[in-house]
This record gives structure tokens, sequence and C-alpha cells, in this order.
């Protein structure tokens, strides 16, 4: 059974670069130095479209220390300017976490399921977020996950020593292209040794879940109203989602993009996280094109919060509009 410690934030330095397959570990930001997101309890945010009403459950956020490899072909000088130029702090970069939720009819779907508190010590906070807005872990129908780096996916079962889901009465729904590149045991052949920290973890955790888990496939209707956007390069079954009501949409980028200062901004700046970062240029720029042209609204899970708004073109790249 997969022992969900909380050793070291449950996830080490070097466990942690393995999660986003960077090339070497990453080092955890000193406490002294974080940077605060919304207070836990203040930090969500209602929105509607059409006939949907949605949150945005704030969980916190990652001071990551600036590292030359973590964009690769510009510098941390240019990084720092980008940050500054966009009034972000540039002391380090700050990845928020923003969870998007929406409610229709029967179904109050989540999309995907924050850290629980087990990644980052500055972050874990979605539950709390998510109380303040009037919504219990066990009111959530169905959670569609995205893809499955752990900032994503270790929300959907508690600390240990319970290790129990978290949400007990949803299906959780994740994409088949990712859940086989991850569930093949064959994966520890092709990865280095020091990546083998998070296919271990998911490994593990999935069977706990049990027939709760159902795969989908890209470009379908996951449930009725939500359909899934192939969206890979992040990683090889990265997806985003559309959910349209009546004349208006959402568009659930997911992590098409990070911290949008940065990468849409600039589309064809490629950073480390990317496991792909040529092809997540492409799915960047193809999608935010599409949403520039449906005029939807957007959401994203790097976004800074209330990581609501719309998306417009920018010179070469594009900037996200926060809503109102």
């Amino acid at each position: 059974m997969l022992n969900l410690s909380r050793r070291n934030a449950l996830l080490t330095a070097a466990c942690a670069g393995a999660a986003f397959s960077l090339p070497r570990p990453v080092s955890f930001i000193e406490a002294a130095l974080a940077q605060k997101g919304p207070e836990a309890g203040k930090g969500f945010r209602p929105f509607k479209f059409g006939n949907v009403n949605g949150f945005i459950l704030n969980d916190g956020v990652w001071e990551k220390p600036h590292d030359p490899a973590f964009i690769a072909n510009v510098s941390v000088e240019e990084t720092k300017a980008a940050l500054a130029a966009a009034a972000i702090s540039n002391e380090v970069v700050p990845i928020p976490f923003n969870i998007t939720l929406i409610k229709f009819g029967n179904e109050t779907v989540l999309f995907d399921a924050g850290t629980g508190g087990q990644f980052q010590p500055t972050a874990g906070a979605m539950i709390a977020n998510m109380a303040a807005a009037g919504i219990k872990p066990e009111q959530i129908t169905r959670v569609i996950v995205s893809h499955f780096h752990p900032d994503h996916v270790f929300g959907l079962m508690s600390k240990a020593p319970d290790n129990t889901p978290v949400f007990a009465n949803a299906a959780i729904y994740v994409p088949s292209t990712e859940f086989k590149f991850w569930m093949d045991p064959a994966i520890f052949t092709k990865l280095p040794e020091r990546q083998h920290g998070l296919p271990k973890r998911l490994q593990a955790m999935f069977p706990l879940l049990k027939d709760r888990v159902k795969q989908y496939e890209w470009d379908t209707e996951v449930i009725p109203g939500i359909h899934s956007i192939a969206a890979p390069g992040h990683t090889p079954g990265h997806t985003a989602f559309v959910v349209a009501s009546g004349k208006e949409q959402l568009m659930v980028l997911s992590d098409t993009t990070n911290m949008p200062a940065l990468f849409a901004k600039h589309p064809n700046w490629h950073g480390v996280i990317d496991a792909d970062p040529v092809l997540a240029e492409t799915t960047r720029r193809r999608l935010f094109d599409r949403a520039v042209s449906d005029k939807a609204l957007v959401t994203g899970y790097h976004f800074p919060f209330p990581a609501v708004g719309t998306i417009v073109p920018d010179g070469t790249g594009y900037t996200f509009v926060p809503s109102a």
C-alpha cells in the first residue's frame, strides 16, 4: 500500500525534480523566502458563464528559486525582467496553484485535485478554500484529471495514515494516454533512476482508487457537457477541456502554459517543466488562438489568482486578462 508519509512535505527535493521530469533535483524554497498566496479560507473566486456556476479554488504557491535551466532558451535576467514587467515579485518564480470547479445540473465537477498539502509547504489550501465557498469534498461528483503531475493528483488521496480518497463520492476521470504512459511497468526501464519517484507513487496510488477511475480519450465528451482537448507537450497525455453553456464557453487550459507573464507573453520560451517543449509551444499557440477566436472564458492552473479571464493577442505573444 502507498505510504503517504509527510516526510519532507511528501517529496524530497530529488523527487520533486523527478516528478516534473527535470534534469536534476529542484531545491525547495526556504520558508523565510516563501511568498504566500491568498490566505486559506479567502482564496476562492466565484464566476459564471451561461447557466454554469464556477469557482476558482487557490491551493497555494510554489516559490521556485531562479535556475538557469528553468527556461532553456532565455536567461535568469530575462525571466526576472518578464516577471517585473507584469508587476510580479521576481525574487523567486512564484508559481500559483488554482483549481477550477464548476456546478451544473446535478454535477459538481473538479478539474484536477490539487496538491493535498503533499507537494510544497506553501500549498495545500484548496480544501479550506472549498469550505469557504460552501462546498464539501463529499459533494464533488466528478474529478476530471488533466495529467499526472503531483500538484494535480496528490490531492486525490489523504495523507498517511488514512490513505483514503478525499472525494468519497466522486468518479475520477483520467486521460487514457497519460494513464498508459505512467502506469506501464516498463516505464522504469525508460527513465533514469532519479525519475522513478513519480511513477512509483502513481502505480501505488491509483490501484487504491479501484473501479472509481475511468479513462477517457482525447477529443471526446468526458461527461455530458465537457469535452476533452488534446494538449500534449507538457506531458504525453496532457489535456485541456471545453465546457459550453448556450453561446458561452469555458476553456480549462490546465497546464497548457505555466505562468502567463512568462510563457503566454513569450510562447516561444521553452520551460524545462514541459516534457516536450517544442510540442508544448505548438499546443500553446493552437489553444490560445482558439480561445481568442472563440472569445472564450479561460482558466489556467498556474495563472495568477483569480485565474479566470480571457486571452488576448499581445505582439508576438498573448496576455491573460483577469475577469473583474
